[in-house]
């Protein structure tokens, strides 16, 4: 075998150093984004089918590698390099635009067939955040038009009492989407009864082989998780350019963290992942240009692990007990909000960042399960 010199290795090199998607591709990729989905409808999401962005990573020698990147085109978020206070991302009013064009479409099919989507839950146990939860999930379903059946099991319930509840949801074809509110009690085989899930009813997108589906290049998941689909929707809502962009995931749970790290993948993002055991954590986090914090620890993320400018996606929802409020408790985030808005150029609030966006991917994915369960466009 002929061994390189070193020049010559680095010639090698630098000739694959490169762009990996040029000013083309990039104009193919915005494109996508605008185009419709479906010959008939209305489009309610922003976000194209994850197959419209899979493109090939030709690698194109460029001589101007090493120079910094040029000033982006203006967006929604302000450049907070020199002072200026974070925008306040609002998942919630976004939310209700997406609510409203489901509510529309739900309407529609009505009109057209006579039939509507059908969700349904069950909650195992008596946390009061998992019961507030759900109760915002049955308010938006009715608010939607969208018919919702709900089973409650007590704490102590055995597994084949939840399976039994999965399997005639299952089984009842006016049901598009079912889902098990989590967490389980730990006397509960997670794995196991989310694997009783029916694939084409698996609204919160956490079946293996959703998930197997939206990390290969190709492939399209019939769900996308509801947190992680909502955080791309608020970033693209926002005017936020993913594509090239440094990505930083704090958490790496199979509900939110692991598929909000393969998502901003497939949207060309360079991930990094951080997690309990990563040293040095602020290092990471500080050189990224979009961090999104799924840990559930409060104040995690101080304003000195993040990059000026940078734009925050907190899906956090951490509850300390505080009588001042309704249900007894608040929700803390993960980033520390107060240092954040200082530094950053973006942030999600919590509540009203995530959870709504959260709840209207519900109903988003509850309807796609119903237009394919009619064959309705």
């Amino acid at each position: 075998m002929v061994m390189m010199t070193t020049a010559a290795a680095r010639r090698s090199l630098s000739q694959r150093v490169a762009v990996a998607w040029q000013n083309s591709s990039k104009r193919r990729y915005s494109n996508t984004l605008i185009e419709k989905h479906g010959s008939t409808g209305c489009q309610i999401l922003m976000s194209p089918p994850l197959v419209h962005l899979d493109l090939p990573d030709v690698w194109t020698p460029t001589p101007n590698h090493c120079d910094p990147p040029s000033a982006s085109a203006s967006t929604s978020v302000p450049d907070c390099s020199n002072g200026e206070t974070a925008a306040i991302i609002d998942g919630k009013s976004m939310a209700e635009d997406i609510r409203s064009r489901i509510a529309s479409e739900v309407r529609r099919m009505k009109e057209s067939i006579g039939k509507i989507p059908g969700l349904a839950v069950v909650l195992v146990g008596q946390r009061r955040d998992s019961q507030t939860y759900v109760r915002n999930k049955i308010k938006a379903c009715e608010e939607a038009g969208i018919k919702s059946l709900m089973t409650e099991l007590p704490h102590d319930c055995t597994e084949d009492e939840v399976l039994n509840s999965l399997l005639n949801f299952n089984e009842d074809p006016t049901v598009h989407g079912v889902l098990v509110q989590l967490p389980l009690p730990k006397h509960l085989d997670e794995r196991k009864i989310l694997n009783m899930l029916c694939l084409e009813k698996d609204v919160d997108g956490f079946h293996p082989l959703n998930m197997g589906s939206l990390a290969m290049r190709g492939r399209e998941p019939l769900f996308i998780p509801c947190t992680p689909k909502g955080c791309i929707e608020l970033l693209i809502r926002s005017g936020v350019e993913i594509m090239g962009k440094n990505a930083v995931v704090v958490g790496r749970s199979n509900t939110v963290g692991l598929p909000t790290s393969l998502l901003l993948q497939r949207h060309h993002a360079t991930i990094s992942i951080v997690h309990a055991f990563t040293e040095n954590p602020e290092l990471l986090t500080s050189q990224a240009d979009i961090v999104v914090t799924a840990a559930g620890v409060p104040n995690l993320v101080r304003g000195n692990w993040l990059k000026r400018g940078a734009v925050v996606i907190d899906v956090g929802t951490f509850p300390i007990e505080d009588s001042s409020c309704d249900h007894g408790y608040r929700l803390q985030g993960d980033v520390c909000y107060e240092e954040a808005i200082d530094v950053v150029s973006a942030i999600t609030p919590v509540p009203g960042g995530v959870g709504p966006m959260t709840i209207a991917m519900l109903l988003s994915n509850t309807l796609d399960s119903a237009k394919r369960a009619y064959d309705f466009t």
